[in-house]
């Protein structure tokens, strides 16, 4: 029910109605699980650099339905974020324009479902941007990968701590490691995560507000 009123107001924000297709039904077996490289944890100041996404369908991951793009910063990158993002000043030689690559990312996404580790994150960093382009927030549901891996594990108690670190999942799960700190190798391992878990618990949707 609020879902419904706060999708309500938010197309009538929209600034552009051509993209109302973000609202529409979302393709059934269809998910995105997408990834961002930012310049720091700080939505309110820091930058996406560069975004990677794939396509899930049927229990699929679909490799040649992918999103791989670089973000041109407002600034030089700094050399402490380089060393966590491993992105150099010359791979954003031939970035895109934020804006530009931001729409493309909406088309690739369309209405569907998001899933990533820590999601809440990157949604939070990718409508700081589409508030500014189309006037609304990210509308997509989301699933978070960390919290379907949590409702797998047996538990003595309800206290008793439960490792969610990604390297964990991702050997706990046997899962191939492709390269870190890369959005779409990220993206791609994050959704062989979900396909492992998904027929061992629900994937729990969410809708970020705030």
């Amino acid at each position: 029910m609020i879902r419904n009123i706060i999708r309500s107001f938010q197309k009538k924000a929209l600034k552009d109605k051509s993209f109302l297709y973000l609202f529409d039904e979302a393709p059934k077996g269809e998910y995105i699980c997408l990834d961002c490289e930012t310049t720091g944890l700080k939505p309110n100041k820091d930058e996406i650099l560069s975004i990677g996404a794939v396509m899930i369908k049927d229990n699929k991951v679909i490799f040649r339905k992918n999103f791989n793009i670089f973000l041109k910063p407002s600034s030089s990158v700094n050399a402490e974020s380089i060393k966590i993002h491993q992105i150099r000043p010359i791979d954003l030689q031939n970035a895109s324009n934020p804006k530009d690559a931001i729409l493309k990312l909406l088309e690739f996404i369309g209405p569907r479902p998001i899933i990533g580790y820590y999601i809440k994150f990157d949604i939070t960093m990718i409508s700081k941007y589409t508030k500014k382009y189309i006037g609304i927030k990210l509308p997509n549901e989301s699933i978070e990968v960390s919290s379907m891996y949590y409702r797998t594990k047996k538990r003595s108690s309800e206290y008793e701590f439960v490792d969610l670190k990604f390297d964990t999942i991702m050997k706990e799960l046997d899962i191939p490691e492709l390269g870190k700190h890369d959005a779409l190798n990220d993206a791609i391992m994050t959704a062989m995560i979900f396909l492992k878990l998904k027929d061992k618990t629900p994937a729990k949707t969410t809708f970020y507000t705030n």
